[in-house]
């Protein structure tokens, strides 16, 4: 592993991810952004019909805390159990808590009143950023890079990305279709998930690289 390395590319995709967002909340503030979140509701709107409907609200589902939490026990169990894993455990949970607490934080902080043009379900809360959009982000991504190293093909680890992108984008759009969330709510949880799971995963691997360098280096 080369820690110097993993530092440059940590902060690039965390400083990316920070101005990212940055510009889009201060976008929102100005209300500079709303036609873009119109339209982009009124396209995917326009597509409704009974059958998406009750497929976006399968994906809602999925992104919603109770089955992410149902699915990280399931795979903390798989962690612990079958990959005999111990410091990946403490990623994986630090990880799910923290873009948890980050998501709150930040509804706190910005206060953004949900879109209410055309609501297909109820519920309350703020808006920015999306809590479904920050679940989907960190479970997903986490989930890929944990199981990588375990899958040797190149097909097996093309299906895990493009499933892992797929679901992502799947609840995210859901959330857009259902009317609960404009689309720079989506795009701002996907940033700030982003730059927490950069900033839980280079700090696992600091973690990793100084274990080892303990156990193979000392003794020589």
């Amino acid at each position: 592993m080369n820690l110097k390395l993993h530092l440059i590319i940590a902060f690039i995709i965390s400083l990316v991810c920070v101005l990212s967002f940055g510009l889009i909340s201060l976008l929102i503030s100005d209300n500079n952004i709303i036609d873009f979140d119109r339209d982009v509701i009124a396209a995917i709107q326009g597509l409704e019909s009974p059958f998406l409907t009750k497929v976006m609200k399968f994906f809602t589902f999925i992104g919603s805390t109770p089955f992410v939490i149902i699915l990280c026990i399931v795979f903390i169990f798989f962690l612990y159990k079958v990959l005999h894993h111990r410091s990946e455990l403490i990623l994986f949970i630090s990880a799910i808590i923290g873009s948890a607490v980050l998501n709150q934080i930040l509804k706190q902080v910005f206060h953004r009143a949900r879109p209410n043009f055309h609501r297909l379900i109820d519920i309350s809360g703020y808006s920015y950023p999306s809590g479904h959009a920050m679940n989907a982000f960190t479970v997903y991504v986490i989930i890929t890079f944990l199981l990588w190293r375990h899958i040797s093909t190149k097909w097996g680890r093309s299906i895990l990305i493009i499933f892992s992108a797929f679901m992502i984008l799947a609840i995210g759009t859901s959330r857009i279709y259902l009317g609960v969330h404009y689309p720079s709510d989506i795009i701002g949880g996907y940033l700030a998930s982003g730059f927490w799971l950069t900033v839980a995963i280079w700090f696992f691997q600091f973690y990793q690289e100084k274990r080892y360098n303990k156990k193979y280096k000392s003794g020589n």
